[in-house]
């Protein structure tokens, strides 16, 4: 008879597996990006080349966001590693790129600090959902929708426009459009963030209800 531990998953079960290599990839991709962006030095004072190489990886990284778990899901994939490294991979690309830039004076230090906040606080929150057997609530379309607008924010950050754009007014529409679309995934993050913690605390309120009952 087997026991109960034998039936146990191990985290590091299927962590081989096509999905969990894309996730893998996606981060080297990110820590790479990191050094270049880095070298690259202020709106890519040091080097326009290594600036554009930078925000042609950030794409590249952002673009395959969903891949990882698109592929686990269609194969029957889905792993405990994957649960935990795929979040993982997401943030810190978004997150690591708002730091940076902040430290290059390109985005208001107060703006990436809320973005941490929200995204670490619901990061920690899902787990703790998770290891006290609670059930994880998705996220919804605004959090997918910040999610877009963060991406395309810093791709356009990024990208050394002033290389191309030479007309001021061109160039002041751009950045115009690129803190715009950065301040919306601001708001919807922080709405999203809300929401989410609204209804997790909903949902362990009915679950003790009902237990109650």
């Amino acid at each position: 008879m087997q026991t109960e531990q034998e039936h146990k998953v191990s985290l590091l079960d299927g962590w081989n597996s096509p999905p969990n290599i894309v996730t893998y990839t996606r981060i080297v991709l990110v820590l790479v990006f990191l050094g270049i962006d880095i070298a690259a030095g202020p709106w890519g004072s040091h080097s326009h080349g290594l600036r554009w190489t930078a925000a042609i990886l950030f794409i590249i990284a952002a673009s395959t966001d969903k891949l990882d778990g698109w592929m686990a899901r269609k194969y029957n994939q889905v792993t405990e590693l994957g649960k935990l490294m795929d979040p993982i991979a997401d943030k810190l690309l978004t997150c690591s790129t708002l730091i940076v830039a902040s430290a290059f004076g390109e985005v208001f230090w107060w703006v990436t600090i809320l973005f941490l906040i929200r995204e670490i606080g619901i990061t920690v929150m899902r787990f703790f959902v998770i290891d006290t057997g609670g059930r994880v609530i998705a996220a919804d379309k605004a959090g997918k929708y910040k999610t877009l607008c963060q991406c395309i924010g810093l791709g356009m950050l990024l990208v050394p426009a002033y290389t191309f754009i030479t007309n001021a007014t061109a160039l002041n529409v751009y950045t115009f459009i690129t803190n715009f679309l950065i301040y919306v995934a601001l708001f919807l993050c922080l709405y999203s963030g809300a929401l989410y913690v609204y209804r997790v605390v909903k949902a362990r309120r009915g679950a003790a209800q009902a237990t109650e009952r």
